[in-house]
């Protein structure tokens, strides 16, 4: 347990969970607890196995702490913050809950981070949930999940998507825990960007996730979903970077930092295998869910068109600029040249001719803007809306937004691009990673920004309207953000007919 705050016992809250007895903090009004663990540390016997419920405990629990962060690579230093913050109890929850408790049944808020299904942790700065959940009177839940081969990695002798497992355990402890922090059972909304977005997207589809969220909010949905020949493939490539044979019997003695070295390893090589792995290797990209038949049946696009989550009222957006970040932190930024763009448009537009139809669709377009107008579609944009197109051809009801408001950092070069909209929907403007996007201090046009999509949100995850109309398939109207926000048809309507029809399938193994 960790140490006890400055704070006395008697201004602390104190909540029974099923497990036992937490104790948080009051922090600016908000009752907060953090690293509450929602499933046994997988660990030992429990490697690579779906989470197991936690064992109680006797007594209280501090609950102050944030948990440590998933075993995971170098990206952005999280390998670093991992080793920072030791211990196994990778599995848990955090909760922010305005007002007193117990409180009186409040919409409830449950956060999956991105990244990139290889790095993230619940921890960071820009997921704290005290802003949100204090202005939209709701509770707001964070939580870890296995990435990386730990958690998607496809290992004989172990369920695919542990990763995913992870999630709907955590939603389970919501739906038996919430109420005791203020929160209404009956009322959950899933909100998630990038890979949590496509997690969300996965959620959909999943039986075993069914019944356990009202609402869901998918936030730039990544839409890679591999196939089990294509996963199996990857990991028997990142065992081999060790020796080793992709098995449970031969990777549980690994030390989680070493698997997922070997993995990183496998990762920044990717595009050699392109001929092998096809699109993810263009785009380095070696873990997502896998449509394995059970635990995922099905792509998100062909559930939702089959009728899957009827009952889940769904809210989609992405940012006008996706690729832009990539373009930076790659070194790219106004040095992409036109065999790079022929390169990027061959291997991910759509067939047939998918390369001619940017170009015609865009004829002033340069090399740049053609690389980053495919990378976003094909990796996000066009995944995002094709959620809200199969949601509509099933005659269900979706809400559709787009960001377009640029960010200020770097003298606004990275336009609206991915992972903006994640500080402005938190109000952590001023805190950590997102500073760099929205400079310091944040201008009144940011936090203005930033109160409208909170209050969008919370209105969503409240009542189910956000503000604005739904989406149809004649007028397509969407919510634009920006500095002066408008209704609107959909922005991106070229991109949308050169995608139309794309079915996003399955990602195989080319050469098996």
């Amino acid at each position: 347990m960790s140490a006890a705050t400055s704070e006395s016992s008697e201004a602390r809250p104190e909540v029974r969970t099923v497990a036992g007895v937490v104790r948080g903090s009051r922090e600016a009004g908000v009752s907060v607890f953090r690293g509450i663990p929602f499933a046994e540390p997988p660990v030992g016997a429990l490697r690579f196995a779906a989470p197991q419920p936690v064992r109680g405990w006797s007594g209280v629990r501090d609950a102050v702490s944030f948990g440590p962060p998933p075993p995971q690579a170098g990206h952005f230093g999280m390998d670093a913050l991992s080793r920072e913050t030791p211990g196994d109890e990778w599995l848990t929850v955090n909760v922010w809950s305005p007002g007193e408790i117990p409180g009186t049944g409040l919409p409830v808020m449950v956060w999956i981070q991105g990244g990139a299904y290889v790095f993230g942790t619940s921890g960071l700065p820009e997921y704290d949930g005290a802003r949100l959940a204090r202005d939209g009177d709701v509770v707001v839940v964070t939580f870890n999940y296995r990435v990386g081969m730990e958690g998607f990695g496809q290992i004989e002798g172990a369920p695919p998507n542990r990763g995913l497992l992870d999630q709907v355990a955590a939603l389970a402890w919501v739906r038996d825990n919430i109420e005791a922090f203020g929160g209404d059972p009956g009322r959950v909304t899933l909100f998630g960007q990038s890979a949590g977005g496509g997690s969300i997207a996965a959620l959909l589809a999943m039986d075993r996730a069914a019944g356990l969220f009202r609402r869901a909010i998918a936030q730039s949905v990544q839409g890679t979903f591999f196939s089990p020949d294509l996963a199996a493939d990857i990991g028997a490539a990142c065992a081999a970077e060790l020796g080793l044979g992709p098995t449970v019997a031969e990777l549980s003695g690994v030390p989680p930092h070493e698997l997922s070295a070997a993995a990183d390893a496998v990762g920044a090589g990717m595009e050699r295998r392109a001929g092998r792995w096809g699109r993810p290797a263009h785009r380095a990209i070696p873990f997502s869910p896998v449509v394995d038949g059970d635990i995922l049946p099905a792509t998100p696009w062909q559930a939702l068109s089959a009728g899957a989550c009827r009952d889940v009222d769904l809210l989609v957006g992405h940012t006008r600029d996706e690729h832009r970040l990539f373009t930076a932190i790659t070194g790219l930024l106004g040095e992409v040249s036109e065999d790079q763009a022929e390169s990027a448009l061959r291997f991910l537009a759509p067939e047939p001719d998918g390369a001619r139809r940017y170009r015609d669709a865009h004829p002033a377009a340069g090399p740049e803007t053609l690389f980053e107008l495919v990378h976003s579609d094909w990796l996000f944009r066009m995944p995002t809306l094709q959620l809200a197109e199969a949601r509509v051809a099933d005659g269900g009801r979706v809400h559709v937004y787009e960001l377009t408001w640029a960010a200020p950092g770097m003298g606004g070069a990275l336009g609206a691009c991915h992972g903006l909209d994640v500080p402005l929907v938190f109000g952590t403007l001023d805190r950590g990673r997102p500073a760099v996007l929205i400079g310091e201090p944040p201008s009144p046009e940011a936090e203005a920004l930033s109160a409208r999509m909170r209050s969008a949100w919370t209105s969503f995850a409240a009542h189910g309207d956000p503000g604005w109309p739904a989406y149809d398939s004649e007028r397509r109207l969407v919510q634009v953000f920006d500095t002066r926000p408008a209704v609107t048809a959909y922005p991106e309507e070229a991109s949308r007919l050169i995608w139309r029809g794309h079915p996003f399938p399955v990602l195989p193994l080319i050469d098996g």
